[in-house]
């Protein structure tokens, strides 16, 4: 079986890059795999490619490349859709290439990674293949307007994948798609490498993602300065970079942590670093799935994390192999921590119970899953089309009914009387 993954782009560093990657390689060890890249704009990808996974990219999008040169380099985009928060990043060329490659594409399975391109596989994709669209946001991270172009494209693919299950509802209640089954499967998270696990005795608690607000590492920082104040021994090392660096180290500097808390940049892989700790909090607003919480279960640490939608609850066991809190109390945030500071014994004991529960992310049981999917959705086409069809109709029969109904309202309402017919029906009562 041939499966192509379509990548906006396998040269950048990002969550969705890394986790495309990790499944494409799984699918390697029994299937032929292609990544198409929409963009390309170093020489080499940041992460590492299996060497069994192929690359293409579409266009190079760097300063004085051949592609540059075209014409349509220069014009906006037009199929990939202005909702989509990238569009400026796209442009006629991507477009046509897109095209052009879809169109001659000879793989069984297709699979997108986010919104725009998706629609991309709804417009051009092969007929003959499943076309499968991934989300990797949440369905309530979308605009209200892109929502409305999602679904209109989405009812022409084969599935939608989300991460977690509670994602997986809400689409099924808030975007009805009759034909189209909607089903969760999570990233694969990959033991690590050359890594071996966290003991659990550094004074160490590590966080990690992007310096953006929604990540809430002033929360995190704020509940850290009372765990400070009890366990000076402690530091808190932050790993990330973004538009939010100087207003957390104002925050750092104005607690008074400059000593005990520290700004350390990008770091890939992490796990190495999760690995130097004892404890990895996160005090994220929202979650598409947590893949930070996974990676520091893979390194033996229990993971502290707000019970915020829709991730981390379909991850950490609370008490068994971390802990969950409420979103937005940081005071509930630094109980927790300085409980498992107190309590080593059942610090270490998360930790070995995260360890064995990061196991349900091993690659076989993720790509074991997808199969299934594929199986199902080839078995179920033709009912699947039936479905689409039948909806279609249902649906275009209500537009004619309602219609129809304006239409006869419109007749039965008396028309106003204008002067002219006033007098005109004076003269006939005269």
């Amino acid at each position: 079986m041939k499966i192509v993954f379509l990548l906006h782009n396998a040269y950048a560093i990002g969550g969705t890059v890394r986790t495309t990657l990790n499944l494409a390689a799984a699918f390697a060890e029994r299937h032929e795999v292609e990544i198409v890249s929409m963009m390309r704009h170093r020489e080499d990808p940041r992460f590492g490619v299996d060497a069994r996974v192929g690359l293409v990219p579409l266009v190079d999008t760097r300063v004085g490349s051949q592609d540059s040169r075209y014409g349509a380099f220069a014009e906006p985009a037009r199929d990939f859709p202005e909702e989509d928060k990238r569009h400026r990043q796209y442009n006629r060329l991507i477009d046509i290439r897109v095209r052009e490659y879809l169109e001659r594409c000879d793989a069984d399975v297709v699979i997108g990674t986010r919104p725009g391109v998706n629609v991309y596989l709804a417009l051009f994709g092969p007929r003959r293949a499943l076309r499968v669209a991934q989300e990797h946001l949440r369905h309530d991270a979308h605009s209200k307007q892109l929502r409305a172009v999602l679904a209109r494209h989405y009812r022409t693919l084969d599935a939608v994948v989300t991460m977690t299950g509670a994602d997986a509802e809400v689409y099924r209640a808030r975007m009805p798609l009759p034909g189209v089954p909607v089903q969760s499967v999570p990233n694969i998270v990959p033991a690590p490498r050359d890594c071996p696990p966290s003991d659990g005795s550094a004074p160490v608690i590590a966080a990690a993602g992007r310096l953006v607000r929604g990540k809430r590492f002033d929360l995190l920082i704020e509940a850290f300065s009372a765990v400070a104040a009890k366990q000076p021994d402690w530091r808190l090392r932050i790993y990330g970079g973004g538009e939010d660096r100087d207003r957390l180290q104002s925050l750092i500097d104005g607690l008074g942590l400059d000593a005990h808390a520290t700004l350390m940049g990008a770091h890939s892989p992490i796990e190495p670093q999760f690995a130097q700790a004892s404890l990895v909090v996160s005090a994220s607003d929202a979650e598409s799935f947590g893949m930070t919480l996974v990676e520091a279960m893979r390194c033996g640490v229990p993971v502290i994390s707000t019970d915020c939608p829709l991730g981390p609850a379909e991850i950490i066991r609370d008490g068994v192999d971390g802990r969950l809190v409420p979103v937005g109390d940081a005071q509930a945030l630094a109980e927790a921590m300085l409980e498992l500071i107190d309590d080593g014994g059942n610090r270490r004991a998360m930790g070995a119970a995260a360890l064995e529960s990061a196991r349900r992310y091993d690659p076989d049981p993720i790509v074991g899953r997808y199969e299934l999917l594929f199986d199902e959705l080839r078995s179920t086409r033709l009912r699947r089309s039936w479905l689409r069809t039948s909806h279609r109709y249902s649906a275009s029969l209500r537009r004619r009914r309602r219609a129809l109904l304006r239409a006869a309202r419109a007749l039965r309402r008396p028309r106003p009387e204008t002067p002219t017919t006033a007098r005109r029906s004076t003269t006939r009562r005269a």
